[in-house]
């Protein structure tokens, strides 16, 4: 039987080895994007290729080398893993396919062999549970400027956030609940950084995204606000996890300045350490595959940073991987778009 639908994963990137050519490679292709580097052209042109990129690559090398496994980047190793474990529960009416937004496997490819499979309808499902236009709006803008070339286009369905589906809420409870909360003097929740520029783009009534409140509620104006997103997701969590209000903070990684999001993890982190924290633990939920940005920027860095201060113990909750009630998550979601 030949599957009559399509179903396309998307996560972010990675290099294809961790060499400082590779990783040049894959840094000139994420920065160029105007979605995650927004300012005009020929400014981020020289920015990027002239300046970030030749002097970033190196440095970024060495820090992909801190996680590299024997099979490759774990990003890579564990969305293979997904895309293996998701075809299984969905059967022989379903192709799973699997392609990166930046580097490989390339969108350009995968949805290449997509379009000569002919399906019926192909279902998009950015791997990104809070809606950013720097990761689901590009892949979503990257998958939709390559179809619109076909000149069949099947039918579509796209998932543009997930961060309040019930199962991945649950998934990651099931993670956290691992480690016993009350052994930890506070617990973060650490999201990655946008700058505040791009929060404020989503509002259409001229005013920026300090002034809708997101901090507290979710509302028709701030639903797709990724700041909103993030502590709606935390709000959700915690309520699961029975993390009073007072003993978590959520805060933002992996700034490139001072007008991204705050507050900023690694600034909390030393503040935790002044007041005499020994021992916090932190989510990342808006990673659902360890990477880079877990491993080493929260498990090491920030562990390195802590004991700096004073503290002794910065413990990662594992993100999601290829645990069973993720791949679960991801089978009532395509299941419910056809």
């Amino acid at each position: 039987m030949k599957p009559q639908i399509g179903v396309l994963l998307i996560q972010l990137g990675t290099p294809d080895s961790a060499t400082v050519h590779n990783v040049r490679k894959y840094l000139s292709e994420f920065l160029n994007d105007p979605r995650v580097i927004d300012i005009p052209y020929l400014l981020r042109k020289f920015l990027v290729n002239v300046i970030i990129v030749p002097f970033r690559a190196p440095k970024s090398t060495k820090i992909y080398q801190q996680m590299w496994t024997e099979k490759g980047s774990p990003l890579l190793i564990y969305s293979e893993s997904v895309k293996q474990k998701l075809q299984e529960e969905l059967g022989e009416n379903f192709k799973v396919e699997l392609a990166m937004r930046y580097q490989n496997p390339s969108m350009d490819s995968v949805l290449g062999k997509m379009k000569i499979d002919n399906y019926k309808k192909i279902i998009i499902i950015p791997l990104f549970p809070q809606y950013a236009s720097a990761s689901t709006g590009s892949a979503i803008d990257k998958a939709l400027n390559i179809i619109r070339k076909w000149w069949v286009i099947p039918e579509l369905s796209i998932v543009s956030q997930f961060y309040d589906d019930e199962r991945y809420l649950n998934a990651f409870t099931e993670i956290g609940k691992k480690y016993n909360i009350n052994e930890y003097d506070h617990i973060l929740f650490s999201y990655h950084g946008l700058p505040e520029r791009q929060v404020d783009k989503v509002y259409n009534d001229g005013k920026p995204c300090s002034d809708h409140n997101c901090e507290n509620e979710i509302t028709e104006e701030n639903k797709f606000c990724y700041k909103a997103a993030c502590y709606a997701t935390t709000r959700l969590l915690s309520e699961k996890l029975n993390i009073p209000t007072e003993k978590y903070t959520v805060c933002f990684q992996s700034r490139l300045d001072e007008k991204w999001l705050k507050p900023f993890t690694d600034k909390t982190i030393i503040e935790l350490a002044q007041k005499g924290a020994k021992k916090i633990l932190v989510f990342s939920p808006a990673f659902v595959a360890d990477c880079l940005e877990t491993i080493v920027e929260i498990g090491i860095e920030y562990q390195q940073l802590f004991v700096g201060q004073g503290g002794e113990k910065v413990q990662l909750v594992e993100s999601l991987n290829e645990h069973p009630m993720w791949i679960d998550t991801l089978k009532n979601m395509v299941l419910k778009h056809t």
